[in-house]
């Protein structure tokens, strides 16, 4: 939060976040406080592989566009994701990297999680920085 705080103050652009595992749920709440202690907040937020349900009552705070994404091999996981993207009251999407477990170690699986995050942000980041 410190840190969004500081960039906003130097530069008023848009900000992206990306957590993974357990960090989802620090930059998910980061994005609910952020958003309601400044009104701009952080402008999108993806999460590999996270544990957004770490973020408990926060979620429902999050206005910032999110992006979840669970390997297709994390049964576990991707039901966290499931009840989690259930609470998001925001803009929300769930893609499941179907060949991946949870650290995304299978060829090719971490590509696929840069291309959909540079999506999210590039959609979400460029239409408020215009």
């Amino acid at each position: 939060m410190d840190a969004t705080g500081w960039l906003q103050r130097r530069e008023p652009l848009p900000v992206g976040v990306f957590g993974a595992s357990t960090g989802a749920a620090a930059a998910l709440r980061a994005a609910a406080a952020v958003g309601a202690e400044r009104g701009t907040g952080i402008g999108a937020v993806v999460s590999r592989g996270g544990r957004p349900d770490l973020a408990g009552p926060c979620l429902g705070d999050v206005r910032s566009p999110t992006l979840l994404v669970v390997g297709g091999r994390d049964p576990r996981v991707l039901e966290l994701n499931q009840q989690a993207l259930a609470e998001l009251r925001c803009e929300k999407r769930l893609d499941v990297v179907a060949e991946a477990t949870h650290l995304f170690e299978e060829p090719g699986t971490l590509d696929e999680v840069a291309e959909l995050a540079r999506e999210w942000f590039t959609e979400h980041l460029a239409e408020r920085s215009d």
